[in-house]
This record gives C-alpha cells, structure tokens and sequence, in this order.
C-alpha cells in the first residue's frame, strides 16, 4: 500500500508543469503586449525575433539567442557601419527639423527630407533670393536661417559634418547680368548661406560648399512650378558615408 501511495504522489507532482507553462505564455503575451519596437536597436530586434521563433521546437542549433557568442565582435562592427550609424542619428535630427520648420514647412519655404547623402534642408531660393541674385533677403528670412544655425549647433547633429549645395533651374543665365553661368550663381548662393550660418556661430570648418548648376533638378523644367522647385539651396547634415 505504501509503494502505491507513492506512485499517486509522483503523478500529481507532474501535473503541475502544465499550469506553470501556461502561466509563463501568458506572461510572455503581456509582456510583448507591452513592448515598444521603436526603442530597439534593429540588431536587437532581428535576435529577439530570432530567438521567439524557436520557443517549443526543442533545442537550438545555435545563432538563435540573446546571449553574446563568440562572434559578438563581428556584430559590434557591423552596428558601426555607417548605414546604421545614419539610421541613429536621423531619428532625433529629424524630428527637430520637423518641429523647428513647421510653419515654413506648411508654406513651402522650407521642405525637411532625408536620403542616402543625410538630414536635407530644403531653403526655397525664391524665398531667400532674388532673381538671378545670390543676396540673401535677410528680411524674410532671418528667422529661418537663426533656427538652421540653432539645429546645426544642436546636441542632435554634434560631430557631424554639413554640406550647403546651391541648385539653379535650367533657364539660360542673362549674358548681360553680374554671372557668368548658372554654375557661378548656384556657388555664391550656397556659401551667402555658408557666411550668414558661421556669423551666427556654426563652425565654418564643418561645412562643404558645392554649386551644381541646373544638372540635379527635383522637378521638371519645362514648367514655372517645376523651375521653382529647382531654384533651391540645400544645406545637408552628412551621413558619414557622404563626407
């Protein structure tokens, strides 16, 4: 009878692990519930997926968990790189662009981008400029060009380097004006816009000043609306493949 007994006691011992297996699921459910992936690095995310993927398919074969390896090294290098890099730092540079520019943003005075160059601020040169002029019309733009120095001096771009670019429309240039070509105008606008940003206190040394003329149009030019879009400056928070 007492050998029995035991054999009872044994059995219910076993029957709690199924209760506390479906305690733990639920528990992983909440948390994951609860889990904000916009406050994880895309390397922790691809392991964290990865090691989910396998609960309750019995052992791992390996490369499937949190926990570091022994190519852990490799994966530091690889999170250094500069497309990656870019992906950090756009974030938060972003978003105070976004907010610094709203109104002009609503007005098209300003259009706030990013692609494979960096962060792009987009300044309307018909807005800052006059015809067939590289005079900054301080009037109307002060403002704007005060917040550009503010988010280039800011925590979110530190160490970064920066890059004005001065853009025309394909119009011919006047023969008769102070240009020579369009190359000439694109140039002098971009560095007006370099010598107002370093008067008000951005590093000059982090710039790159470059005019590109009619060859880089974002719109087509056989139209008044497009030739405008073209007329631009772009001041570019490099991305550091771009430096």
């Amino acid at each position: 009878m007492a050998r029995k007994k035991k054999k009872d006691d044994e059995g219910v011992k076993g029957d709690w692990i199924v209760t506390y297996s479906d305690m733990v699921t639920l528990l992983l459910c909440f948390f994951v519930a609860l889990f904000d992936a916009s406050e994880i690095e895309p390397g922790q995310m691809a392991a964290l997926l990865s090691a989910l993927s396998n609960i309750g398919m019995g052992a791992s074969t390996g490369g499937e968990t949190l926990s570091e390896g022994k190519n852990v090294s490799l994966g530091n290098t690889i999170n250094s790189l500069p497309s990656l890099d870019k992906g950090n730092f756009l974030g938060p540079a972003l978003k105070k662009a976004v907010s610094l520019f709203n109104p002009e943003v609503k007005s098209k005075k300003v259009t706030v981008t990013h692609d494979e160059r960096g962060l792009v601020i987009n300044l309307a040169a018909d807005a800052f400029f006059a015809p067939a002029s590289a005079k900054i019309n301080i009037e109307e733009t002060r403002d704007i060009l005060i917040r550009v120095a503010g988010l280039l001096t800011s925590d979110e771009v530190k160490g970064r380097k920066f890059r004005i670019e001065g853009h025309t429309d394909a119009e011919a240039i006047d023969p008769n004006g102070p240009w020579e070509s369009n190359w000439h105008l694109s140039a002098m606008r971009a560095i007006a816009v370099l010598h107002f940003l370093t008067a008000l206190g951005v590093d000059e040394k982090s710039f790159q000043v470059a005019g590109f003329a009619d060859t880089v149009p974002i719109a087509r030019n056989d139209t008044p609306e497009g030739r405008a879009y073209n007329r631009r400056v772009d001041i570019i928070i490099l991305d550091d493949g771009h430096l």
